[in-house]
């Protein structure tokens, strides 16, 4: 199954379309619409996610990936999901109405299958008719695939590709020049200094109540309720990221099965001039924040984001989501919405 922690924005399914982001290579879209939904990232690479319908219980996901660009085809993963864990399948037939499309051959540790061309295409035909597409495997049962939202999703992949009129678009074709679909946007590349060792002192600094007051106004109790509790000077815990700068942190919210850990970028002496970064974050390590949340108690969606420090500030590093709420422990998939290449 997919790890959460592996990646990064759940979404949870509307009965309507509902957008969550400007269609901009820089900021990256979030869209989704009954069974299924879309996350494109700010290269315009853009994967589309589908599940069963919510009220069953027999877990399947099918994701369909595309890069920007033209003559760029789709490829597709289709996963098995339990509540208990894993299905335990390791091959099953891929039908459509009556007809079988092949087999499928599922991965041992992931339980999932990768799709041939000719699956996809036939996938693809069947989601923007009436669907009925199932996962047989024999005498261990069968798994429905909802088309419920998939053209109009499929619509948003066109429409943030640049696809919409062209022979390449999965909807709406014409006989639009593919030349001018947009070519893929190039990563940001953020290159992360070593840190410095911490020196003689910096534990104090975590102690002085200038700096907690320092802090306390650069939030409200709504972001960061816990900073202002009694002895939350001794949770406040400083990292040296530079000659002059340090990280400070310190528990900003408790929730039924999330924390959010503050993070601020200050100066190394008073006065010490709190940089927020975030109140929502859940560790550091190796220049990087990182923020992870379950979107249930199920555990079976996450959102994650992070930032890096880029020797004079922490820039957005990733941001993304595993998929909607759909039973698959961990979350059924990586779907970001913004990437980068780090280089330590």
């Amino acid at each position: 199954m997919p790890i959460a922690h592996r990646f990064i924005t759940f979404a949870i399914a509307a009965s309507v379309p509902t957008f969550a982001a400007p269609a901009s290579a820089s900021e990256g879209v979030r869209f989704s619409h009954h069974d299924w939904e879309i996350a494109c990232d700010n290269t315009l690479t853009c994967r589309a996610a589908g599940y069963q319908r919510e009220d069953d219980e027999r877990v399947v996901s099918l994701l369909l990936t595309r890069r920007a660009g033209a003559r760029e085809g789709l490829s597709g993963q289709l996963q098995l999901g339990a509540p208990d864990g894993s299905p335990g399948v390791s091959s099953a037939t891929l039908r459509i109405g009556d007809r079988s499309h092949g087999t499928l051959r599922f991965d041992e540790a992931s339980d999932v299958a990768a799709l041939s061309p000719a699956q996809v295409t036939a996938l693809v035909a069947a989601l923007r008719r009436d669907g009925g597409i199932r996962v047989d495997a024999g005498e261990q049962g069968s798994w429905s695939l909802s088309d419920r939202g998939a053209s109009a999703v499929f619509l948003k992949m066109d429409e943030v590709q640049g696809r919409l009129g062209t022979p390449s678009a999965l909807v709406r074709r014409g006989d639009g020049d593919e030349a001018g679909v947009p070519a893929p946007v190039p990563a940001p590349v953020i290159r992360v200094p070593g840190l410095v060792p911490d020196r003689d002192g910096d534990a104090a600094i975590a102690r002085d109540p200038a700096l907690l007051a320092e802090l306390r106004r650069t939030v409200d109790d709504e972001d960061c309720a816990h900073i202002g509790e009694g002895g939350a000077q001794e949770r406040l815990v400083v990292t040296r990221l530079d000659a002059s700068s340090l990280l400070v942190t310190t528990t900003c919210w408790m929730a039924a099965y999330n924390v959010g850990e503050g993070f601020w970028v200050i100066n190394d002496q008073a006065p010490y001039a709190p940089r927020i970064v975030t109140t929502s974050a859940s560790s550091f390590e190796d220049g990087m924040i990182q923020a992870l949340h379950k979107g249930r108690g199920l555990g079976d969606c996450w959102s994650s984001r992070s930032w890096a420090w880029n020797g004079r500030e922490f820039v957005l590093a990733g941001a993304g989501g595993t998929g909607l709420c759909r039973g698959v422990p961990g979350g059924a998939w990586d779907l970001p919405t913004y990437v980068s290449e780090i280089v330590h």
